[in-house]
């Protein structure tokens, strides 16, 4: 969510790049909440951060939170790093509880990255 809303925002500014430390299918109900939205991010894969080790970054967000997961990577060349600690929808019980976390998150997400953007005009 947090690449397609980038891509949405400031898409023509920044080379975006988004990948997991366990990448999984994209959430069918991320997919539902994004196009609530208006975007439409059908068309995205998951990608293994592992392809992306060793090359240099400008600005590097992690969605992990380093205390709780030790998948976080690191990327010694970024000049920025931004972490943002957001809930992990995949960790809900019910799927009620899912949907009503995945948009939440959305919600976080989409206010973090309208501050990222703004902040780096």
């Amino acid at each position: 969510m947090a690449e397609a809303f980038l891509r949405d925002l400031a898409g023509d500014r920044f080379e975006i790049i988004s990948a997991g430390a366990d990448p999984t299918p994209l959430d069918p109900e991320a997919v539902v909440a994004m196009r609530e939205m208006g975007i439409d991010m059908a068309g995205q894969s998951p990608k293994d951060v592992s392809r992306f080790l060793g090359q240099r970054f400008t600005f590097v967000i992690t969605l992990c939170d380093r205390e709780q997961e030790r998948t976080c990577p690191i990327f010694p060349g970024a000049i920025w790093r931004r972490q943002w600690n957001l809930e992990n929808p995949a960790l809900t019980a019910s799927p009620a509880e899912h949907r009503q976390l995945v948009r939440r998150v959305r919600d976080q997400l989409r206010e973090h990255v309208v501050q990222f953007v703004s902040e780096h005009q």
